[in-house]
């Protein structure tokens, strides 16, 4: 699902229009990315965390050339997935394995390799 879906689903499950689904959901995702570049942790409940995590600078090595470089420290946003849809996930793939049926054997041969027998 990418942004303009999600927009969408909003929309149709909340009966509201897409215009005003697109700025609820921007409304969402802004409020996090404002608190994340303050450093700010952010955790849903059945859902996850996400954080940021601070890496310090270390000697790195450019891939094209081999020469060592100096990487600066940075921070990078990471989600944690939690429990809950961890296991809402794995629940769904078990299910569909379940509903799905086992392809058909493959068609046995004739003796003379010219089809299946019947």
């Amino acid at each position: 699902m990418n942004k303009s879906e999600l927009i969408e689903a909003v929309a149709e499950k909340s009966k509201i229009t897409k215009k005003k689904a697109e700025e609820v959901v921007n409304l969402i995702f802004d409020s996090m990315v404002d608190a994340m570049v303050k450093g700010d942790r952010i955790e849903i409940r059945g859902l996850g965390s996400f954080v940021v995590k601070s890496y310090g600078s270390y000697t790195g090595r450019n891939p094209r050339t081999g020469e060592s470089i100096q990487v600066k420290p940075k921070k990078l946003p990471f989600f944690k997935v939690g429990k809950e849809l961890k296991e809402l996930v794995d629940k769904g793939k078990e299910e569909k394995a379940e509903e799905t049926p086992p392809p058909p054997p493959p068609p046995t041969e004739t003796p003379s390799g010219f089809g299946p027998t019947e």
